[in-house]
């Protein structure tokens, strides 16, 4: 076992300085002060090192471009990018299948086409980045008796000025430039003959279906055994790698139709504002009187800059005063809102009744 070392005694008081061998004597005051060392960089950050200008204390959106960092690659504003070349330029346009004729070209030849009718299609609302992270318009077709529809929806309208719609469906536009003023009509010269256009309707609906019928299948064979069974799928488990499961998407009976159909680069043959219809090459999924949505194409050229700006004013020019209504229309909003608070908004109905009234009377007479 080495011997126990001798307990050194740290506190024990400073004797007088001690004269070593070739070196002086110098005593504790007399020593230079020691040069301050240096201590780096400072840490500028809760964890780690950093030598980078501290950042804002408050979190940033996802979406915004923070100082001395890369642009996001997540959220809104990136989404945005991402689709900047496959969103359309301008806004699309509700139409109802009227069913599907012939049109015969100069040269005589017969080709199937769809009829597309447009009816009092307006701008019900817009999307905004800034409040809704995209960029969109919301467009409205048809009108409906105000009997039928609900107080909520009843206010929505009035606050714009506008008659309740029957459908409301929502049109991505790449930026702002795309936008249209609300209480703006649309009709069949927003596209132009020739222009390929992305047609959008429900198909119509199956039933229960089974799997010859809904993916195609061939079928079972006809004899040798076989019974009861020649338009059945046939086993929907095999034992193959995964066990004995059946697999998610396997095909099999189910139901069929009923779903959202996109109808990609159609050409636009006929276009008439009087009728308000779009004649466009082809068939249209959906039933008579389903309700499509028409859109410039996706993966096609968009229209010419000169178009696009033609058919804008021409928008514009049949609502000069679409902002002024607007906000006559919102302050009007705002007083009857008011006035169905305080219980007297019957009084105005009265009066209101009262003078039509009076005018069928006169009319009437006049008569």
């Amino acid at each position: 076992m080495a011997p126990r070392l001798p307990t050194r005694c740290c506190w024990a008081p400073l004797g007088p300085p001690v004269s070593t061998a070739g070196r002086p004597t110098v005593l504790l005051s007399q020593r230079p002060t020691p040069l301050p060392i240096s201590q780096g960089a400072r840490r500028g950050i809760k964890y780690g090192w950093s030598t980078l200008p501290r950042r804002s204390p408050r979190p940033e959106k996802s979406n915004e471009l923070t100082p001395n960092l890369p642009p996001p690659t997540t959220g809104p504003g990136a989404a945005q990018l991402r689709r900047e070349h496959t969103t359309p330029v301008r806004t699309g346009v509700l139409a109802i299948k009227k069913g599907m004729t012939s049109f015969y070209s100069k040269k005589g030849t017969r080709i199937p086409c769809t009829v597309l009718q447009l009816d009092a299609v307006e701008v019900v609302a817009l999307r905004t980045f800034e409040r809704q992270r995209y960029w969109a318009l919301q467009v409205g077709l048809g009108t409906r008796a105000p009997g039928n529809v609900g107080a909520p929806q009843l206010g929505y309208y009035e606050a714009r000025g506008l008659a309740p719609k029957q459908h409301l469906a929502e049109f991505r536009v790449r930026n702002l430039d795309g936008l249209l003023p609300v209480g703006a009509r649309l009709l069949p010269d927003w596209f132009h003959v020739g222009q390929w256009v992305d047609v959008r309707a429900p198909s119509r609906g199956q039933g229960f279906a089974g799997g010859m019928k809904r993916h195609g299948f061939k079928g079972q064979g006809k004899s040798h055994g076989n019974s009861l069974n020649h338009r059945t799928p046939g086993t929907s488990g095999p034992s193959q790698g995964g066990g004995s499961r059946v697999h998610p998407g396997k095909k099999m009976p189910g139901r069929m139709g009923g779903q959202r159909v996109t109808l990609q680069n159609l050409s636009v043959l006929q276009v008439d504002n009087e009728l308000g219809t779009i004649l466009v090459k082809g068939s249209v999924g959906g039933r008579k009187g389903a309700i499509v949505k028409i859109q410039d194409a996706v993966k096609k050229a968009p229209p010419t800059p000169e178009f696009v700006e033609e058919s804008t004013k021409a928008v514009l020019a049949r609502t000069p005063n679409a902002a002024i209504d607007l906000l006559a229309a919102r302050k009007r909003h705002l007083e009857l809102k008011a006035m169905r608070r305080d219980g007297s908004i019957a009084q105005l109905v009265a009066a209101d009744a009262a003078a039509r009234g009076g005018g069928k009377a006169a009319k009437s007479a006049a008569a």
